[in-house]
């Protein structure tokens, strides 16, 4: 399978950079992660390529020490994604496939890793639900194998607020609430092989007392979008950036909990540092709890350009079938994290930092 394409690095554009230090002041204990080894799966991805830029930031701006082992595929995709970088930052990338059963080659031990290697486009999982579950189940073992032999301190897996199914009221989902979810669903091998790796870290720690910790994301959107994402607010991201018109194809009144990217980064590392070991944690920004429609709303008006509405009579695309996929925040905000970007800031300064990287890598 080729490589997806990746879009033009961020992370030393002014508007970026300016924002990594902010939201790495918002990691409490963050000094554990000083001197430490971190193995990050899924690193070219937009939540995980994010993490990555928070602690190459902390090392470039506060001599962290931290090697940020970044395992994938393709090292030439990872090298375009990160060319910012190098070896003097802390960057080394390592050959990993999270649908085989190949172990991850190091040469010395890791204390942290953060598996977030999986297909997350609905497009993907239609054209391969096998791997979107091998990702998630497969290879979310193949790090708890690592664990066990390289003496790894914690696992943090990223599952999604897809494990929780539907419900019939528009409330948050708390951590415990969990709705009705189609295991025979065409789209099914998604959110079920994200609820069968959280049972699977549970199982490692009872089995095996491997300490591991679960993040489940909401809707996640910011400038370290793939041009490969299909999914709508990166799309609605990027025709606003190019200076073209959002386009909406339904009414959009679906009810989600957006998060700038970097704030979804800063939380990982704090329920990583912090989180309560067998712990799912809710990631979510009480001020972005908003619809689609809202979301299109704010991008097209901080892009300059206009929303428009262009409803199909029927659709045969697979949508997330959840109309309300708001999520709580206070299990994470009382480990000590806060978010920074509300809905107009994080959108405005995604179209900055959109912007300054065109105007720097221009082709």
């Amino acid at each position: 399978m080729s490589a997806p394409h990746v879009v033009d690095p961020v992370s030393l554009n002014e508007p970026y950079w300016e924002d990594l230090g902010i939201v790495a002041g918002q990691i409490p204990q963050v000094e554990q992660l000083r001197g430490a080894r971190v193995l990050v799966t899924g690193a070219t991805g937009m939540i995980c390529s994010a993490v990555v830029d928070v602690l190459l930031f902390m090392n470039r701006e506060h001599s962290a020490g931290i090697t940020v082992y970044v395992a994938g595929r393709n090292r030439e995709e990872a090298a375009r994604r990160f060319r910012s970088f190098d070896e003097s930052d802390g960057l080394v990338f390592v050959p990993y496939d999270a649908t085989a059963r190949a172990a991850v080659d190091l040469e010395k031990d890791v204390d942290f890793v953060i598996h977030g290697a999986s297909n997350a486009s609905p497009a993907l999982y239609a054209e391969r639900p096998v791997e979107t579950m091998l990702a998630n189940i497969l290879g979310l073992s193949t790090m708890f194998e690592l664990a066990r032999d390289r003496n790894v301190r914690r696992v943090l897996y990223i599952s999604s607020s897809e494990v929780y199914g539907q419900k019939s009221d528009m409330e948050p989902y708390g951590e415990d609430d969990y709705g009705y979810l189609d295991i025979l669903n065409e789209r099914a091998s998604y959110p079920s092989s994200k609820r069968a790796g959280e049972s699977l870290c549970v199982a490692y720690g009872m089995e095996y007392a491997i300490d591991s910790v679960i993040v489940r994301p909401g809707h996640i959107y910011g400038p370290s979008i793939r041009d490969a994402d299909n999914r709508a607010s990166a799309e609605f991201t990027r025709v606003a950036a190019r200076g073209d018109d959002v386009v909406l194809r339904s009414k959009g009144q679906q009810l989600r909990s957006y998060c700038h990217s970097l704030d979804c980064a800063s939380a990982i590392l704090a329920v990583l540092l912090v989180g309560e070991s067998s712990n799912a944690y809710n990631i979510s920004n009480p001020n972005s709890i908003c619809t689609m429609s809202d979301i299109a709303e704010a991008i097209a008006r901080s892009g300059g350009v206009n929303l428009v509405y262009d409803i199909p009579e029927s659709s045969s695309e697979l949508h997330n079938l959840m109309t309300n996929s708001s999520l709580t925040s206070d299990k994470l905000e009382a480990l000590g994290w806060k978010p920074v970007f509300g809905l107009e800031l994080g959108v405005s300064r995604t179209m900055a930092a959109l912007s300054a990287r065109q105007g720097a890598f221009a082709l």
